[in-house]
């Protein structure tokens, strides 16, 4: 193999040509296309509320029970809803942060940047390790919840969940939820974190195909993490990008058709995806939401490059989200390059 250090920045955004991506975690199912609609009558040009639009707050908080429009704040994607919740907590001289691993790789640098410390919580098969988790968490300021998960594309088990809320309750640390795959989920409903101390972050990215328009949210009852979050946006973002916050509140009223029919077709190419891995006698454990697979690959740098290289596929290494020993492949493409992609990896693996 090259040397050469493989780095995320290396496979966002490439595309084109005979390339076959099960990189990057964005949808390529349309948006809702309502709306489009808004946009020839739309004439807003001024600074919006630093909180977000009013109205898209109260449409939010139908959807969260004993919330109302104050208990929000609307992002810049997910990302940033993250990125101030974590600043706002270190803010008071640093702490740890417990983080249950594989992990999504930004985790670890968007806490360090906000003066904490990342700490890990195993999984096994994806599933947190309660006994491992009630060893680690009595000295932390917060914990970070992902479920379902990237890159593993596991929930995790409502009595772990339930658990984990009381834990950190009696704590008396901050539980973040990020939910961003909340209506990807094949096997159940999804199970929303509760407690005094608990943010939820949410967005439009994945649920509505929205990933280019950076509309996410932050959600908690907890009022001074959500007016800390508040004053540090001003004096950095200001206003997420109003005509987007228009689009994402009339996607947030689109007919629940639409979500389930987008979740068919993750289904559907889940269930292709993971055949195709097994007649590759590849080992890995099914996602039961998102859409993402985290299959063990022998030397796994290697792989990737070469894969990259010879053969036109991209996928990432899983040693970016804490999994050494395995590659992270992304089923947001049709089921046709699905297809065509592991025939590519099956000539990889036969070499």
């Amino acid at each position: 193999m090259e040397e050469i250090r493989l780095v995320p920045s290396m496979f966002i955004g490439v595309d084109g040509g005979n390339i076959i991506s099960f990189g990057s975690g964005q949808p390529d199912l349309p948006p809702p296309k309502e709306i489009f609609e808004i946009v020839p009558r739309f004439n807003g040009f001024k600074y919006g509320l630093i909180q977000g639009n009013a109205n898209l707050r109260e449409t939010l908080a139908t959807q969260y029970r004993g919330s109302d429009e104050n208990n929000f704040v609307i992002t810049n994607g997910a990302s940033e809803a993250l990125d101030l919740t974590f600043r706002t907590l270190g803010n008071g001289g640093g702490g740890k942060v417990l983080v249950h691993r594989p992990y999504y790789y930004s985790y670890p640098p968007i806490i360090e940047a906000a003066g904490l410390e990342p700490v890990f919580t195993e999984t096994v098969d994806g599933k947190i390790d309660i006994d491992d988790f009630h060893e680690k968490v009595n000295d932390c300021k917060a914990v970070l919840i992902n479920s379902p998960g990237n890159p593993t594309g596991s929930i995790q088990d409502i009595n772990t969940l339930k658990e984990i809320e009381n834990v950190t309750e009696d704590l008396g640390i901050v539980l973040i939820s990020d939910e961003v795959y909340k209506d990807l989920i094949y096997e159940r409903e999804n199970y929303l974190l509760r407690g005094p101390h608990v943010v939820t972050v949410n967005s439009f990215s994945k649920t509505f195909a929205m990933c280019g328009f950076r509309v996410g949210f932050l959600y908690s009852n907890d009022r001074s993490i959500v007016d800390n979050v508040i004053g540090l946006k001003t004096h950095t973002s200001m206003n997420t990008n109003i005509l987007a916050q228009e689009m994402a509140y009339t996607a947030a009223n689109a007919s629940r058709d639409y979500v389930d029919g987008q979740l068919r077709i993750w289904r559907e190419r889940r269930d292709l995806i993971c055949e195709g891995l097994e007649d590759l006698g590849l080992d890995f454990w099914k996602p039961e939401g998102a859409f993402y697979v985290l299959p063990k690959m022998k030397d796994p740098a290697k792989a990737v490059w070469n894969l990259f290289k010879r053969y036109d596929v991209i996928t990432y290494l899983g040693d970016w989200f804490g999994a050494p020993d395995r590659i992270r492949l992304s089923y947001a493409l049709n089921t046709d390059k699905i297809e065509e992609g592991l025939n590519r990896i099956k000539r990889y693996l036969d070499e």
